[in-house]
């Protein structure tokens, strides 16, 4: 197989761009580099479509060692044809490549291998031929060896049609025709293991659905029911329309022996080819929901961590707790611990007014302007505190309640120890919930992606390549906004394009023990940072402030004197970058022509448009051009809630069903898919992201059950809040 032209035809590539990048990544190239630094090689494929090749590239190349294996294997046996290489090398999936091996492939001992060893192959050859005036105890006569274990003529038949089931099954061409059929006609039914016991599966206690119409999601919540023991699951299809198709392949007229084959294809169906295919259809049905799983996931972390942060702003952290206290923890506009506290304003100490008096003093000797408040144990509570607090306070402070997910699993890292060891875990808590606030990317990449909950039965995926995709956004993340060399953490350091945790390590300890970085240059003089790694990574290090103003652009190392060029050619200097008086560069490089500023700097067009946007706004973190999280002064509960009322939102998590959005009343409320635009949309990802303020109206509240439906179709009789 031609990889290259396969991949070309399939993701609508030309092939320069194809070869290019596949030898960009061969050459130990980071996806993150290539999207950024080689546009004129790859024709400015993005990350995600070079991390989307680089995985068929893997699976292609997998495919072609697995052909070769079994071509050898096949070939050692002495039973390789020219069809069946011919057949082999053109198999376009695993699965073909397995079904055509199928009958190649050392057995343990089978109903049909036994039989074999009994020297009955021959008798399944004759009875196959169907002649119609034969009969099959006839024919089975010459077969009857007591030595060999066949006692009697039926005895040879049974095992004849044991040889003629297992040949029946392993007939590639006729299992593609089934799968084919069940997939088409199938249907997954599921009932209760006991139907007398409550579970969150009692939607499917009596379930089905046609297996081309099941989601994903029901997918993956059949598998976890099974799997807990309250749900049995079986895959339905009509068996006589399944026998037909085996039989209009196998059966060929209608004497004794054709009766006899008959009776073997019904069995190998039933004994076989369909416990087989069940397996297998439910297999790649898992592959499948656990793959658009996965991308979900990998849309709404993207999301999450591309928040905007609250930036140039004193924020208090507050890790609300009912028994042993809310915890508080006060950080400057960098993120630098001012100060620490333990409150009791909830249950069942409720001290509230010495709690408010610690906050109010916290308040005005730091400055505080934001509060975070997590969404865990007791935050109702501490909201409502907060939202009352505020309105005492004489100058303006607002609140948002983050998500703690994941805050628990860093505060008791090594992380997390390392970074604080005078903190107990708790008050750790407190810092890196005021953080998610300041700098969501920051604080969040310090987390197993998988711990952060904007996903969807994210433990029952392959964990291996969920965590690959997880890893992939976060790299993507951190690379497409920059990182501060000097100011930036060991673990946000790590996820930069060629540097893995060694390294970062190895950049923080040069960084104590010689001061802050101030040249690019200096990353050579790092331990374990060689010439490649700093190809990789030079470009995503920003130095602000230091010796030469591109340090702290997205400007390469490689392309420093293109850029000097450029300026230069357009009336500008290094020291116009610096101060930032460089507005017109987009205007005076359109007049000279980017075609003859490209030729004349050396550099690409696709190069030279980055290199003039950097330039315009040097550092520009790409997170600023976004609408600014939403900040709350006052707080609801689910009691106030009203039908029809209108509410503004943030949206926290998007799953295959609809959108879950936070809107005060700690609760989250829940825009099911058919409630979130007037069009059609086939995912609510189509419509809305993590981290969108959106509006919303009640449809309906369940206190009882704490359940809020809410609706982004404006109602004829809303109001507002």
């Amino acid at each position: 197989m031609d990889i290259l032209a396969k991949l070309r035809q399939e993701f609508g590539l030309k092939e320069f761009q194809v070869t290019n990048a596949v030898e960009l990544l061969d050459a130990g190239n980071t996806v993150p580099f290539i999207a950024r630094y080689r546009k004129e090689a790859t024709g400015s494929l993005d990350d995600q479509v070079l991390r989307e090749l680089a995985d068929r590239l893997a699976y292609l190349r997998g495919l072609e060692k697995r052909k070769e294996e079994i071509l050898h294997s096949v070939e050692e046996q002495q039973k390789l044809t020219p069809e069946l290489q011919k057949q082999l090398e053109q198999a376009a999936t695993l699965a073909e490549l397995e079904d055509l091996y199928r009958p190649f492939k050392p057995k343990r001992k089978t109903r049909g291998s036994i039989a074999r060893e009994k020297g009955l192959e021959p008798l399944a050859k004759a009875l196959l031929v169907q002649n119609k005036g034969e009969k099959p105890l006839a024919l089975a006569e010459g077969y009857v060896d007591g030595e060999k274990g066949v006692e009697s003529p039926e005895q040879a038949l049974e095992g004849a049609r044991d040889i003629l089931a297992e040949d029946i099954s392993d007939d590639a061409a006729l299992r593609k025709q089934l799968r084919t059929y069940l997939n088409r006609a199938g249907e997954i039914t599921s009932r209760a293991a006991d139907e007398e016991k409550d579970s969150v599966y009692r939607t499917y206690y009596d379930f089905s659905r046609p297996v081309s119409r099941l989601a994903g999601h029901q997918v993956l919540a059949l598998n976890r029911g099974e799997r807990e023991g309250f749900l049995k699951i079986t895959l339905k299809a009509d068996t006589a329309q399944a026998e037909e198709l085996i039989g209009r392949r196998y059966v060929r007229g209608d004497g004794p022996c054709s009766d006899l084959v008959a009776e073997a294809c019904r069995d190998s169906y039933k004994r076989l080819i369909f416990p087989s295919l069940e397996t297998e259809l439910r297999g790649a049905l898992t592959e499948q929901a656990s793959e658009d799983a996965i991308k979900v996931f990998s849309l709404n972390l993207r999301q999450l961590l591309m928040q905007p942060p609250v930036k140039g702003s004193v924020t208090l952290g507050l890790d609300p707790a009912y028994r042993t206290g809310c915890k508080i923890a006060v950080v400057d506009d960098t993120g630098k611990v001012l100060d620490t506290a333990v409150i009791y304003p909830t249950p069942p100490q409720n001290k509230v007014a010495q709690a408010k008096e610690t906050l109010i003093k916290l308040i005005t000797k730091y400055g505080v302007t934001t509060i975070a408040i997590g969404n865990g144990t007791a935050s109702r509570e501490s909201e409502a505190f907060v939202a009352e607090l505020i309105r005492e306070l004489p100058s303006p402070v607002s609140y948002m309640v983050v998500s703690e997910a994941g805050a628990s699993v860093y505060s008791a890292s090594k992380l997390a120890a390392e970074e604080f060891p005078e903190y107990d875990v708790s008050l750790r808590s407190a810092v890196s919930i005021a953080r998610r606030l300041q700098d969501p990317l920051a604080e969040l990449v310090k987390i197993d992606p998988k711990a952060i909950g904007v996903g969807q039965y994210q433990h029952d995926m392959p964990q291996k390549r969920l965590g690959e995709a997880l890893d992939g956004v976060v790299e993507s993340c951190v690379n497409g906004v920059g990182v501060d060399l000097n100011t930036a953490s060991y673990s946000l350091l790590s996820h930069v394009a060629g540097i893995g945790p060694g390294v970062a390590k190895s950049i923080v300890a040069y960084r104590e023990e010689n001061g802050a970085f101030n040249d690019r240059k200096k990353l050579l003089k790092v331990p374990k940072l060689g010439p490649k790694a700093f190809e990789q990574c030079a470009g995503f290090l920003r130095i602000p402030g230091g010796k030469n103003p591109l340090d702290a652009t997205a400007v390469h190392p490689e392309s420093y004197e293109a850029a000097k060029k450029l300026l230069s050619l357009c009336g500008y200097t290094l020291q116009d970058v610096a101060s930032r008086r460089i507005g017109d560069l987009p205007g005076k490089a359109q007049k000279i022509g980017l075609s003859v500023l490209a030729q004349q700097t050396g550099v690409g067009e696709p190069t030279l448009k980055d290199m003039i946007e950097e330039l315009t706004k040097p550092g520009r973190d790409p997170r600023d051009e976004l609408p600014p999280p939403l900040l709350r002064s006052d707080v609801l509960e689910i009691k106030d809630l009203k039908k029809g009322m209108e509410l503004k939102g943030t949206v926290r998590n998007v799953i295959d069903f609809g959108a879950f959005v936070d809107i005060g009343v700690h609760q989250d409320g829940l825009v099911h898919i058919s409630q979130i635009a007037d069009r059609y949309i086939k995912h609510p990802l189509d419509a809305v992201q993590v981290g969108d303020v959106v509006t919303v109206w009640v449809l309906d509240v369940d206190e009882k059950r704490g359940r809020i439906s809410l609706t982004m179709k404006k109602p004829a009789d809303a109001s507002h809040s």
